[in-house]
């Protein structure tokens, strides 16, 4: 398989963990309140968390495609439907909320316990596992293949998060400014899907 076929993937972990939730808003406040070294355990907690579920879905759901082939297509067409109303409520979405009454730093099962107690992230796991079967041949290369995307791109995306909490908040003055971001960033993701229905 070609470099080209995991460019929907690269595209979906980057955008998925890039746009302004739950878990970015957690490292952009601990960022702007506590500072990177502090926010450290935060971080891999999240990362952690986001790449275990990512496996986990992965590795349930491709060995139910392996075994109904015939379900690839409903999963793809629904993994397809999520990303799409994900990339509209990204665009929708403003400013990440800063004022987070946080009095320490959240801890590492605090930042994985986010992740695995989110149903939105279940339903991300499941759409990507879905969406990106075809691109490993069984179960447990689907399952590292999406952890390690996913865990990579967590941890590089909320590094950045916390790391311009701060300055984010002083650069993007007004509500406009972060709905045009998330526009633009709600837009890729759409157009990332297109790429998984050439294969």
């Amino acid at each position: 398989m070609s470099l080209d076929a995991f460019t929907p993937l690269a595209v979906f972990a980057a955008i998925s963990t890039l746009t302004p939730g739950g878990a970015t808003t957690l490292a952009t406040a601990s960022g702007a309140r506590f500072g990177f070294r502090r926010s450290v355990p935060l971080m891999a907690g999240i990362t952690f968390g986001l790449a275990c579920l990512a496996a986990a879905a992965a590795a349930g759901l491709a060995g139910l495609l392996l075994a109904a082939p015939m379900l690839q297509l409903a999963m793809k067409l629904a993994g397809s439907l999520y990303l799409f109303w994900l990339a509209l409520a990204i665009g929708r979405s403003g400013a990440p909320k800063l004022e987070t009454e946080m009095a320490a730093p959240a801890s590492f099962l605090g930042g994985a316990l986010l992740l695995w107690l989110n149903p939105k992230a279940w339903t991300m796991a499941f759409a990507a596992a879905a969406s990106f079967a075809v691109l490993a041949s069984g179960p447990l290369q689907l399952a590292t293949l999406l952890g390690t995307a996913l865990g990579l791109a967590s941890a590089l995306s909320l590094s950045l998060w916390c790391m311009a909490g701060l300055v984010l908040a002083r650069a993007l003055k007004t509500e406009r400014q972060w709905r045009m971001l998330n526009a633009i960033m709600g837009l890729a993701l759409a157009l990332s899907v297109i790429p998984m229905w050439r294969n």
